[in-house]
């Protein structure tokens, strides 16, 4: 049916001329009941009446002439006959209050109102449609009654508004103009209509700011945000959707509220961040390209939120740097470290894994990881040797072949001790150069005198590898010694096992050959050296087992394998130009 001006209309959809109808289907409800006109107190009918039915506790703002209105009604005659409901199209009616485009008794109702406040309004014949009335619909003379739910308020000279209700302490940097964010938030109505939630999508909102890739409002209202910041963001709708809505969720000329916390900040220009938390006073050396590290850390996101941890595998990550082995950021923030160093490395995505991301790691997330320097080497690297203490009378040094025998104290870089001789009360003993201890090892004792102390510092590929001592040594570790020498027993020149102190016998084999049947028995040899040992005429590769020299350098002559030795396969050492054995 057709209706009258817009300024005589009271909301009333088909009798009015009204803005575009909106569908909002969060509106679509029942609409609440008319009161009984026979409740009404008295009234004069002189002017309007306004019964307040229900007023919320928070009211921040109430309807002034200017403002623009949505609201939801329903009207009917004194005896409770409907004539028109905001409900029954499932749009409110939106209107400016004071300028004339709502019945007069309607623009007087409506001042001071709160959003989510009820009233039931009674205006008389000359505040409505007077002695005309609206043909067929409203008759002449009418009182009217509204009962009326405010839904948004705005006005057009509004900005945005917020309201920071919780702030971090320590807040390094804001959210400024072209900077990506990520953030969680609820967007409701200012009636608290939820229309949206990143929290139900289990998912933030990524985006950058400043830029246009938000509506306006939300554009202002991120900026100077630190992360962990949470606020309310009251937007008008002509810094949102405007009159049109998105089609969807939001209808037209609809006040915005987003209730945000951020979870991550940073600029598409943003390099590494370091924080040097704790530097060893001490520290000879810094990492550098191609160095082997072992670290521990934490992994976090800006917001806190652990995504990994070396600790609780109780294992340090092992890498190489600066050769693409980690992530971009990481590959950068470790060079430069001191071994036991801690320092905070924070990394933005594009330096980490991007807008992808990686397992517990979102996509677009900066990473924040607390690391800890275990140790690092360079493949390059030979043994370090550090003399402490060496004595004044010091001609006689280890070489290849010696017994020795020493005190050791053996740790990781960090400090962690692995095993000391000192608990065991004995010392350990080996032949130097025989392969009895790890190369490095060999290489920190030689040269070494009887008294002297040093600290013998030997990298992974000299000691135990990657693979390291299962429950003792982790691998690619670099390992701490502080030697002690208490002990040293000249060995024999290299390639014998036995040597004599004097003059060789020219009929040694028939001294050996004791029945003189022309053949040794491993045992008449056995016999013959020791008691050459033990009369000191010959003397035994120091270190080693008795029997083991023995049956080797008999081995070594029995040249046919047959378990004797004739005189025509007995040879001494000189008499071998080419061959090379252990043997007389």
């Amino acid at each position: 049916m057709a209706g009258p001006a817009a300024r005589r209309g009271p909301g009333c959809g088909s009798l009015l001329l009204l803005l575009p109808a909106l569908l909002v289907s969060w509106a679509a409800c029942q609409a609440p009941p008319v009161p009984s006109a026979t409740a009404e107190p008295p009234w004069d009918g002189a002017d309007v009446r306004v019964e307040r039915r229900f007023v919320p506790e928070r009211c921040p703002r109430a309807v002034r002439r200017g403002d623009f209105v949505r609201y939801h009604y329903l009207g009917a005659f004194p005896d409770g006959t409907r004539f028109d409901s905001s409900y029954d199209r499932g749009s409110t009616f939106n209107v400016f209050v004071g300028k004339g485009q709502l019945i007069a008794g309607m623009d007087k109702a409506l001042v001071g109102m709160c959003v989510n406040e009820r009233r039931f309004v009674k205006i008389p014949p000359r505040l409505a449609y007077g002695n005309e009335g609206v043909s067929g619909v409203i008759p002449p003379n009418a009182v009217l009654h509204f009962d009326v739910l405010l839904i948004d308020l705005w006005n057009s000279e509004d900005e945005v508004q917020v309201q920071t209700y919780f702030k971090p302490e320590k807040c390094t940097r804001t959210v400024q103009v072209s900077d990506f964010v990520r953030y969680h938030y609820n967007g409701t109505f200012l009636d608290g209509t939820l229309f949206d939630s990143s929290h139900n999508r289990m998912r933030t909102y990524d985006t950058y700011v400043g830029i246009g890739w938000l509506i306006p409002g939300m554009d202002q209202g991120l900026l100077g945000m630190c992360v962990g910041e949470k606020r309310i963001i009251t937007i008008p709708p002509f810094l949102a959707y405007g009159e049109e809505g998105d089609g969807k969720e939001i209808p037209g000329q609809a006040s915005l509220v987003f209730d945000v916390v951020l979870l991550d900040l940073h600029n598409p220009k943003d390099g590494i961040t370091i924080e040097n938390q704790q530097v060893p006073e001490s520290c000879e050396r810094r990492s550098q390209t191609g160095d082997f590290l072992r670290y521990h850390y934490n992994g976090t996101l800006l917001d806190g939120t652990l995504f990994d941890s070396s600790y609780s595998r109780n294992r340090t990550y092992d890498t190489y740097v600066g050769k693409g082995y980690v992530i971009t950021g990481m590959d950068e923030g470790l060079l430069g470290v001191c071994t036991g160093e801690k320092r905070r490395i924070i990394i933005p995505p594009h330096l980490g894994y991007g807008e992808e991301g990686r397992g517990k790691i979102p996509g677009s997330a900066v990473l924040v990881f607390d690391i800890h320097v275990v140790d690092f080497h360079n493949p390059s690297d030979s043994v370090s040797i550090t003399v402490n203490y060496k004595p004044s009378n010091c001609t006689v040094l280890s070489k290849k072949g010696d017994y020795l025998k020493y005190h050791y104290n053996a740790s990781l870089l960090d400090g962690t001790l692995l095993d000391s001789t000192h608990s065991l009360g004995k010392t350990y003993n080996i032949v130097l150069g025989s392969g009895q201890v790890v190369v490095g090892m060999d290489m920190g004792l030689q040269d070494m005198c009887v008294g002297e102390r040093r600290t013998v510092v030997i990298p992974p590929h000299l000691g135990y590898g990657e693979d390291g001592v299962e429950g003792e040594v982790p691998g690619s570790a670099v390992l701490v010694f502080d030697i002690e020498l208490l002990e040293l027993v000249s060995g024999l020149p290299e390639g014998y096992m036995f040597v004599w102190n004097g003059e060789v016998s020219p009929n040694l084999f028939e001294e050996i050959d004791q029945n003189h049947d022309g053949e040794v028995l491993l045992e008449e040899f056995s016999e013959y050296i020791q008691a050459q040992v033990d009369s000191g005429k010959g003397k035994l590769a120091p270190g080693f087992d008795f029997e083991k020299i023995v049956k080797n350098m008999f081995t070594n002559q029995d040249r046919d394998g047959n378990g004797k030795v004739t005189a025509e396969e007995f040879k001494l050492k000189e008499q071998e130009a080419k061959e090379e054995h252990d043997e007389l």
